[in-house]
């Protein structure tokens, strides 16, 4: 089946010596996978590669089989230019470590139609702002609500989140968060985009990161930590 749909590049990974598997989030298929094949043999190879960084937002026409195998592009092009996410290190540092975190979350070929505007609105504005430093957390706990597991906020002034639950709760067992985690997390849970940015201190935002990551691993099977939080630590230090 032909397809023409705008996409959201999630990974790509290099396939032997010329060639890419690219990893996409689609609007009209969600995930796929697509085989690009002399990928860094042609004239052109360093033109064709940079479509495919994290995030990138394109527009294909594809062949789709629909049988678990790699698919095919027929036509690339750039859906959205974007001015400094790819450029601009902590932008770019961030990107890649929110399309692994994605890598490991969006597990399953179905479309999501809403999870897929939100993140075209998100990466939009993160193109056009510079104070950013709560973005990735903001994002991150905003895709919960596309994933299912978003908190349950019905008793949000008791003292305890549990994150296995997904819960606020009175009692602080082993899955629960402290009370000034939990103060904490209650805080981001209020905070927009265009909220203040500076809200949180440097160690406050890498626990609420920790909180984040955890809340991922108690929610999505198979999820694993991604090898770049390390340098995102670093970038926000």
């Amino acid at each position: 089946m032909q397809v023409k749909t705008k996409a959201i590049v999630i990974s790509s990974l290099k396939f032997q010596e010329k060639s890419l598997i690219v990893k996409c989030f689609t609007l009209s298929s969600g995930l796929k996978s697509y085989f690009v094949r002399d990928a860094f043999s042609s004239r052109k190879a360093s033109q064709k590669i940079a479509y495919f960084q994290p995030f990138s937002i394109l527009e294909i026409e594809a062949v789709h089989k629909n049988k678990g195998t790699l698919e095919n592009f027929k036509e690339i092009k750039t859906a959205i230019p974007f001015q400094s996410i790819h450029t601009d290190i902590v932008k770019s540092t961030m990107v890649m470590f929110l399309s692994e975190m994605l890598h490991y979350s969006i597990q399953e070929e179905e479309k999501n139609e809403q999870l897929f505007l939100f993140l075209e609105t998100a990466l939009t504005w993160l193109d056009h702002h510079d104070e950013i430093y709560n973005f990735h957390l903001i994002l991150l706990l905003e895709i919960t609500k596309y994933l299912g597991f978003y908190p349950d906020l019905s008793e949000v002034e008791l003292p305890f989140f549990d994150i296995n639950e997904g819960v606020f709760t009175v009692f602080h067992n082993s899955t629960a968060l402290s009370e000034h985690e939990t103060n904490l997390f209650k805080r981001l849970i209020e905070l927009k985009f265009d909220n203040d940015q500076k809200i949180f201190h440097v160690i406050e935002r890498q626990m609420l990161l920790k909180i984040l990551i955890d809340f991922y691993s108690s929610h999505l099977e198979g999820f694993k930590k991604p090898k770049s939080l390390d340098i995102l630590k670093e970038i926000f230090s």
